[in-house]
């Protein structure tokens, strides 16, 4: 394959491969991740998705040894290896960070993009390859706002289950999937179910993304409904709280209308909704 035949994305991969090299699978504790997983946003098994998870086809883009790829032509820097993922912003002013999970979905993500744009607030929206693939246009929607979107995986699997194989395809075919239909590969990644290890951390460094998790879980995939899903996000408010809310995977109704309820309150009581810069230190 030739220089010119590579995407941006593409690039990147080859040069981080450079830099970090593979590593060999082990488990990586978090204390703050739970224990054990609790269901998607799917409303069900850790094995599942957020829709009817699809044959996963190989990635048109592997990683192939090219001469005169290394950190020194490297476009921009590379997040380090974490150990744990970020959990909340840094810094004590009045900033928080919305993020929503599994989509996009038709149904629902065109509300959430409405009432952000209403009231002129960026957020981070963590895709999964599968529902992404088909609503390229809400990608689009997405970027042209202003969000950041993140890596979501492709199917929403459990990762600690995948070997390092099956796990950079679902994590590197979503890249493929967001850089195409934005022109930006993705800056951001989360594991499905909060549940993390070695061999995550590392890929995802290498394809350029940070780990982020959250603070507050709405834990609105339960569908408690608009008002107790509001509340869980007043009694979490704080500096640098990272809210943790979904845009698919079963009925978001709920989601929806919480989130046009809270969110003037929280600008009303002088927080500010934003999303942090492409990479932590």
């Amino acid at each position: 394959m030739k220089d010119d035949q590579l995407t941006p994305g593409r690039r990147v991969l080859l040069r981080a491969a450079a830099v970090l090299g593979l590593a060999t699978t082990g488990a990586c504790g978090v204390s703050e991740a739970p224990s054990t997983p609790s269901p998607s946003a799917s409303g069900g098994a850790p094995a599942g998705g957020p829709q009817a998870a699809r044959a996963l086809k190989p990635s048109a883009y592997r990683l192939q040894p090219i001469a005169g790829y290394g950190p020194q032509r490297a476009k921009r820097a590379l997040p380090h290896v974490r150990k744990a993922p970020i959990l909340r912003m840094p810094g004590r002013d009045r900033s928080m960070v919305l993020t929503f999970d599994d989509g996009p979905d038709p149904r629902y993500t065109p509300h959430i993009l409405r009432t952000l744009r209403k009231h002129d607030v960026r957020a981070m929206f963590f895709v999964c390859g599968e529902m992404a693939v088909d609503n390229t246009d809400l990608l689009r929607e997405m970027a042209d706002d202003g969000h950041l979107i993140g890596n979501h995986t492709w199917s929403h699997p459990l990762l600690p289950r995948l070997g390092r194989a099956a796990m950079r395809e679902q994590i590197e075919r979503t890249c493929d999937v967001i850089e195409e239909a934005t022109g930006e590969p993705p800056a951001w990644f989360r594991a499905p179910y909060g549940a993390w290890n070695r061999n995550a951390f590392q890929l995802g460094a290498q394809l350029g993304m940070e780990p982020l998790a959250w603070t507050v879980d709405t834990l609105d995939w339960t569908e408690p409904g608009a008002a107790t899903i509001v509340r869980r996000v007043r009694a979490g408010a704080g500096p640098g709280v990272v809210v943790l809310s979904h845009d698919a995977g079963g009925n978001r109704s709920g989601s929806v209308e919480a989130l046009h309820k809270y969110l003037p309150e929280l600008l009303d009581s002088g927080y500010r909704l934003t999303v942090p810069s492409r990479y932590m230190s």
